[in-house]
């Protein structure tokens, strides 16, 4: 039985579980439901994908089963393995039996035919332990199977997850062909840290979450109840909004939105100002680099008219510094630093490479000869020793002594 009548119901549904969605994605979780297709969903981190599978199994009281992707995950992982240890206990077990079985055979063909005959014990379903996939599939019960993050293994992975997710089975070699008598609902999510295959995608239902407009996020704050009053609520997101135009390493999600709302609220902050947000920007953004722009940017954004305090312009001097390889000049007399390393390599965010610029005080010629005579002169210089005086016969004598020597030897 269908649990949604229609897409407002979804949208209705998903409200009463604290997930704020809008028409588009709640007509994609509807036809998930009548069409019985997998659902990939894309996105930057912390916008709400793997929150929708878990409302979505909460909403129609389905268990849900998690895999959790990762480099170099492998199938055993994914779909089942063979419980060796197990294995191997059963045959200690069964020595005795399966010797009562080939005993009164008169010849190695004969008992290995006997063996034969038997019921494949050791590789059947009892030996099989099974994983996300193949549970999903053979639930009795119908589940919420959420692949997470598949983008992050490797495409193997794709091609084994095929199968489940165009028939709804799963085949293992040794035993046969499992297909699910309850088809589960399939949620698979990706942070685009690298292309999915085609036929991966022309299984699925599309769908892609970006961060929301400014009043859908809003009312996404609102709903989780941070205990932040709404006027600051409204503020902060609006202040958010700022720092994720500021072109940061890792822009703030909203689930960061929303810790952040409740920090301010913890804290018991009647007033946004930029001296509490930038003491708590950390909650938000994960990279000095980033929390140099953001303390820099905060006055601004909390008021575009306010007079930047000292201590803020100093933050933005740095800041720039630090972007821009100290870019700036000094007078004659004072030091000066190049905006690059040697041959003018830079890296991609902008600072200068320390190896290079390890590597151009080795180049030879780099000073004048003035330099090095100035240098040798400034070291303290030890009084010359007097010459030693050296009898006539004393080479002579060396010469016949290891003449000698080599003689002996």
């Amino acid at each position: 039985m269908a649990p949604f009548e229609s897409v407002p119901s979804v949208v209705d549904a998903l409200a009463e579980h604290g997930y704020i969605a809008d028409d588009r994605l709640a007509t994609t979780v509807f036809l998930v439901t009548r069409l019985d297709k997998p659902m990939l969903v894309e996105g930057p981190a912390g916008v709400g994908k793997t929150e929708l599978a878990k409302a979505l199994a909460a909403i129609t009281g389905r268990r849900l089963l998690r895999l959790q992707c990762y480099e170099g995950q492998d199938e055993t992982k994914a779909l089942y393995e063979w419980d060796y240890g197990k294995q191997l206990l059963y045959t200690q077990i069964l020595r005795e039996k399966i010797s009562q079985v080939v005993a009164d055979a008169p010849d190695l063909p004969t008992a290995v035919d006997r063996i034969g005959a038997q019921e494949s014990v050791f590789f059947s379903e009892r030996f099989l332990a099974q994983r996300p996939l193949l549970e999903a599939i053979r639930s009795p019960e119908p589940v919420v199977l959420l692949i997470d993050e598949v983008d992050r293994a490797d495409e193997a992975l794709e091609a084994v997850l095929l199968e489940t997710l165009a028939e709804y089975q799963v085949s293992v070699p040794e035993v046969g062909t499992f297909i699910a008598t309850q088809p589960p609902y399939v949620v698979l999510t990706s942070n685009n840290t690298r292309d999915l295959s085609a036929a991966l995608k022309r299984r699925c239902l599309h769908l892609f979450l970006d961060y929301p407009a400014a009043a859908r996020e809003l009312e996404i704050v609102r709903s989780k109840r941070t205990g932040l009053p709404d006027a600051l609520a409204a503020q902060l997101v609006d202040v958010v909004r700022g720092l994720r135009d500021l072109e940061l390493r890792k822009a703030p999600s909203i689930s960061e939105t929303i810790d952040w709302a409740r920090t301010l609220a913890v804290l018991g902050v009647t007033e946004l100002s930029a001296s509490v947000l930038s003491d708590t920007a950390s909650v938000v953004v994960k990279y000095d680099k980033d929390l140099r722009k953001t303390v820099a940017a905060l006055p601004r954004l909390v008021d575009p008219n306010v007079e930047v305090p000292e201590r803020f312009l100093g933050t933005e001097h740095s800041t720039q510094h630090a972007d821009r390889g100290h870019g700036h000049r000094h007078g004659p007399g004072e030091h000066s630093h190049d905006e690059s390393g040697p041959g003018g390599q830079r890296l991609e965010d902008g600072e200068v490479d320390g190896r290079l610029v390890r590597a151009g005080k080795d180049e030879p010629g780099r000073h004048s000869e003035d330099y090095y005579s100035a240098q040798e002169s400034a070291r303290p210089q030890a009084p010359p020793s007097p010459p030693r005086k050296v009898s006539s016969d004393r080479g002579s004598r060396s010469f016949n002594a290891n003449f000698g020597r080599r003689r002996a030897l």
